[in-house]
């Protein structure tokens, strides 16, 4: 005898669609690589979502094969979070802090078809590009009046352009939850750097882990505003990219702006309740916080990892 309740799998699709269908006049606030800030909500998000994914099956992308980006925690990397695992393919989250010689190592090791730049990785992608093996195509996550100028160039094709040129009749598939979802990669402290393969099933199973760190003494999911300070191609931001649209809530993203003062000033003006980091991000904003005598109004969480934070900045962070 076969359990029916609930006889569906596990995939990364699933958070996005329920957003759209039931959070759907949410808020997504993203400061971009330039500086300014994108507003969207959850179903304006989830379109998009959709047509990236169409884009990347004209592109030739097949269930199983990688598609690598290189870039911050920006709108445009979080669509790419759902539209290439929740096609089949498998996302690559390359680290823009890792040498160049490391960034072509891992990019040939993963057998990435496709890779996405913004415009803060592109003069970093021209350091390495020219000992790429198995990419097709670099995609620059820009619109068309921000494409580059020059020969050097002229073989990046726009995200912008690619979104435009699909509608957002798109159907997410269904498939073995243990199919890869993501690939991030160690930072090469002890030889080459190596790929940890998550599945579909471990994400949403370490997600759902997440929820239930947030309930003692949370809000609605709803009323909650999450803000990964975590990198987008550290650990996949923490998981708060399928977490903030499986509980409903607000996601702001810092994009490449880790000054203490623009963490602030984010976190302030969009209300951030939750966020997470590693302790460097903490020794230097509470620092800041002690010289400037600002305090937070809204933040009541931060998970912290990576190494173990100093007793002393835990005591200031409750304190203070």
């Amino acid at each position: 005898m076969r359990g029916l309740m609930m006889d569906m799998p596990l995939l990364v699709s699933g958070p996005l669609e329920h957003a759209a269908r039931y959070h759907g006049s949410t808020q997504i606030v993203a400061r971009t690589v330039e500086g300014s800030i994108h507003r969207y909500t959850y179903a304006e998000a989830h379109a998009r979502v959709k047509r990236l994914a169409k884009a990347l099956r004209r592109l030739g992308v097949q269930p199983g094969e990688r598609v690598g980006s290189l870039s911050w925690n920006t709108h445009r990397h979080l669509e790419m979070f759902f539209a290439v695992p929740g096609s089949g393919a498998v996302l690559h989250t390359a680290n823009p802090r890792l040498s160049p010689e490391q960034l072509a190592y891992v990019i040939n090791h993963a057998e990435d078809r496709l890779l996405f730049v913004d415009a803060a990785t592109v003069p970093l992608l021209d350091q390495f590009k020219d000992r790429l093996t198995t990419v097709r195509g670099i995609v620059l996550m820009a619109d068309r009046d921000a494409m580059p100028n020059g020969a050097a160039h002229n073989e990046l094709l726009c995200y912008e352009d690619l979104l435009a040129g699909e509608d957002d009749a798109y159907e997410w598939p269904e498939f073995d939850e243990r199919t890869a979802c993501t690939i991030c990669y160690t930072s090469g402290t002890t030889g080459d750097p190596k790929g940890v393969v998550y599945s579909h099933r471990a994400m949403i199973l370490v997600t759902l882990l997440y929820v239930s760190y947030l309930s003692p003494g949370s809000k609605n999911g709803a009323l909650e505003v999450l803000m990964p300070m975590a990198p987008m191609f550290h650990v996949n931001a923490w998981f708060f990219p399928y977490l903030a649209p499986m509980t409903g809530s607000k996601l702001v993203l810092p994009g490449r702006a880790y000054e203490p003062h623009m963490l602030y000033e984010l976190i302030e003006q969009e209300g951030v309740t939750i966020t997470c980091g590693v302790p460097t991000h903490w020794l230097i904003l509470a620092d800041w916080l002690e010289r400037t005598g600002k305090r937070f109004s809204t933040l009541r969480l931060s998970f912290s990892s990576g190494s173990a934070p100093p007793r002393a900045l835990v005591e200031k962070l409750e304190r203070d």
